[in-house]
C-alpha cells in the first residue's frame, strides 16, 4: 500500500513539474524546471568536485569514510538529456553514499548545445578511468538510465570493462516511444506529456537514428549484459520502456529484477529522506549493486584458486 507521502509527492509533481511544463514547452523552460531540486540530501554524505577521464563531476562519499575499499558506483543523472546536474541529484547520490558506496557523478554535456553522442562520449571517458580501479557498477534515472544502458552497449563495442551491474530508475530505453503506456498513462503520469518527451528526444538526437542501440537500448543485443535492476512507476509514461527492457534482457538470459511501484511519480527516488518509497527503492538498488560488485571483484581470486 502506497504511503501518504507518495500521494503527496504525486500531487507536488503535478503542480510543480507537469503544470509548469505544459504540453510542448521550449527547451529553456524545461531546463529551468529540471535544474531545480529543493529537497535536502542525506547529511551522511560529503561532496567534492573532481574529474575522471577529463570529464568534470562530483565525488560523493560517506561522511564517516572508514572502509578502505568501498564498492564504486558511476551515477548518471537524469534531466531529459537537456538539464540536471550532479547538484540536482544529490538526494540520490547521497543516499548511495549512505549505503557505503563511493560515487562519481559525471557532469556530462547537455543537448541541444551538445547533442548525441556528446553525453555518451563523456560518460565513456569517465567510465574508462573509473573502471581502472576494478569492478564497479553504474546507475541512473530517466535519461541517465538510458545512458547507463548505452554505456554498456558502447563498452562492449570498444572492448572496455563492462559494469558489474546496472540499477535503472525509470529508464528511457526506447526513444521511438512505442510503449502502450504512452497512451494508457497519458493522464495518470504526474510529470510528463508525450509532447514534452518528444521535444526532449528531438533536442538530444538532432537527426541521429533513434534505432541506434546507443540511443534506444531496447534495440541492443542483450546477450552478455550484466545483471540489471529496473524500477519504474506504474502510472508513468515510461512504464512500458521498463517492462520491454526487462523482457528483452531476460529473453537473452540476463538476470533482471523488475519492480513497478504504485502511486509514485517518475524519478521518485529524488525524494529520498521524504518519501518512504524513495528510500526503499534506493536501498534495494544499493543491496543489489553491492552484491554484484563484490561478486565481480571476487571472480579473479576464485578463478586462480
Amino acid at each position: 500500500m502506497a504511503s501518504l507521502r507518495a500521494h503527496l509527492l504525486d500531487l507536488v509533481a503535478r503542480f510543480r513539474v507537469k503544470a509548469r511544463l505544459g504540453h510542448s514547452p521550449d527547451i529553456a523552460r524545461i531546463r529551468v524546471v529540471f535544474d531545480q531540486n529543493f529537497m535536502q540530501p542525506s547529511p551522511s554524505a560529503v561532496f567534492h568536485p573532481g574529474e575522471l577521464g577529463g570529464v568534470p563531476g562530483e565525488w560523493v562519499r560517506p561522511r564517516k569514510d572508514t572502509e578502505a575499499r568501498r564498492p564504486h558506483l558511476l551515477y548518471l543523472h537524469g534531466g531529459g538529456f537537456v538539464g540536471g546536474s550532479p547538484l540536482t541529484h544529490r538526494t540520490v547520490t547521497a543516499a548511495f553514499a549512505r549505503a557505503d558506496f563511493r560515487v562519481f557523478v559525471p557532469d556530462y554535456r547537455l543537448a541541444p548545445e551538445h547533442p548525441f553522442p556528446a553525453a555518451l562520449d563523456d560518460i565513456v571517458a569517465a567510465w574508462t578511468a573509473f573502471s581502472h580501479e576494478g569492478p564497479a557498477a553504474v546507475a541512473g534515472d530517466s535519461a541517465g538510465g538510458n545512458l547507463a544502458l548505452a554505456l554498456i552497449v558502447e563498452a562492449r563495442l570498444r572492448g572496455l570493462p563492462v559494469p558489474a551491474a546496472a540499477a535503472l530508475f525509470s529508464p528511457a530505453s526506447d526513444l521511438l516511444g512505442r510503449g502502450a503506456s504512452f497512451r494508457s498513462n497519458l493522464h495518470r503520469d504526474a510529470m510528463f506529456t508525450p509532447g514534452v518527451l518528444a521535444r526532449l528526444i528531438a533536442a538530444y538526437l538532432a537527426g541521429a537514428d533513434p534505432r541506434d542501440p546507443r540511443v534506444s537500448p531496447i534495440e541492443a543485443e542483450f546477450s552478455g549484459f550484466p545483471p540489471l535492476l529496473v524500477h519504474a512507476a506504474e502510472r508513468e509514461l515510461l512504464r512500458d520502456d521498463a517492462i520491454a527492457l526487462t523482457e528483452r534482457a531476460r529473453a537473452a538470459g540476463v538476470p533482471v529484477e523488475l519492480a513497478l511501484w504504485p502511486v509514485v511519480p517518475h524519478a521518485w527516488q529524488l525524494a529520498d529522506n521524504y518519501v518512504p518509497e524513495a528510500r526503499r527503492s534506493i536501498e534495494t538498488a544499493a543491496r543489489f549493486l553491492r552484491r554484484e560488485v563484490r561478486a565481480a571483484a571476487a571472480l579473479p581470486e576464485e578463478a586462480t584458486a
